[in-house]
């Protein structure tokens, strides 16, 4: 199950250690406008969390991914990272509420673009053996609400791509939903599944969050019992404009409450979670400065703590980092 050759790194040899996804982006630079931090930049994020974690998770292989195993190699970090794969839509998707209809030749372009990116992801993890944990074929891309439908059958040839020509376990990260039924035909080309679980997005309370989290863990685990199954993306955001997630319901204190109970129950169970998400990101979702996309980080834009990391980074003052 764990792999096709002699050399694959089964799952199963990774150590449990703390994990969180990592995206550099500070005030004026973002994925789409291809402004990307800079080395200096990416040393201070990664000294910051090499203090508390050992995984990071990126989302795919731009610039940032190759500067960020590039800091870890030179700098001699305690890090590895799950690189991601960023996709781009194939299919139409109507079903999402904020776009996701394109043309036949946008679609084409992006199915070409979404190669390359596998081409990078395979050269990546070859000239980074010891720094890349784990390579997932892309982030939420085939629940039925995303703007970067990418059909099954596509992410089956990815999987099996990477599983030929790398040695490194392969993985996909999506929303606990499609792992029950939809992505059936994937789990027997992956190394792992990686579930993403977000109670605040689902209008529970932070009475009820441990417990949906566990429920929708559970839900895909007791499908696949011969699988191992981690969590990709779990947090909570901390501030709201209310599109999607009451204010009331969004706050430093809830987040630092989830949190807590979050880790202790993976550490009692040795479930690998990667937690959502480092640093606050501004460039994310629309411009109001209460959008919650902006807000899931543990750390402000400015890298100062929030009250969730308090216990661990009190001394952290701006550009104390490295």
């Amino acid at each position: 199950m764990f792999g096709l050759f002699k050399t694959r790194q089964p799952w199963s040899d990774i150590p449990f250690a703390n994990a969180i996804c990592y995206s550099g982006y500070r005030d004026g630079q973002s994925p789409p406008s291809g402004v990307f931090p800079s080395y200096a930049q990416i040393h201070e994020d990664l000294e910051i969390l090499a203090r508390h974690w050992r995984y990071l998770r990126v989302y795919d292989c731009t610039p940032h991914a190759e500067t960020v195993l590039r800091v870890i190699r030179e700098q001699g970090l305690p890090l590895r990272v799950m690189l991601g794969m960023g996709l781009g839509a194939e299919v139409s998707n109507p079903g999402c509420p904020w776009g996701g209809v394109y043309d036949d030749a946008v679609l084409a372009a992006n199915r070409a673009e979404n190669d390359a990116e596998l081409g990078r992801m395979i050269a990546l993890s070859k000239a980074y053996p010891r720094e890349v944990l784990c390579l997932s074929i892309g982030n939420e891309a085939s629940v039925d609400w995303n703007d970067h439908m990418v059909e099954v059958e596509r992410l089956i040839h990815f999987a099996k791509t990477l599983r030929r020509r790398t040695r490194h376990p392969v993985t996909f990260c999506e929303n606990y939903v499609p792992w029950t039924d939809k992505l059936r035909p994937l789990v027997r080309h992956l190394d792992v599944i990686s579930v993403h679980t977000y109670p605040v997005w689902e209008y529970k309370s932070i009475d009820e969050a441990l417990a949906y989290t566990q429920e929708n863990y559970f839900a895909v685990r007791g499908r696949y019992p011969d699988m191992p199954v981690i969590i990709t993306e779990a947090g909570w955001t901390t501030r709201s404009n209310g599109r999607g997630i009451e204010p009331d319901n969004a706050s430093e204190s809830l987040q630092a409450t989830y949190y807590a109970q979050l880790m202790e129950w993976a550490e009692a169970e040795q479930i690998m979670t990667f937690v959502f998400e480092a640093f606050d990101e501004p460039w994310k979702g629309s411009p109001d400065p209460d959008e919650p996309e902006k807000h899931w980080g543990l750390f402000t834009v400015e890298r100062q703590p929030k009250p969730v990391m308090m216990k661990w980074f009190s001394d952290l003052r701006p550009g104390e980092g490295t």
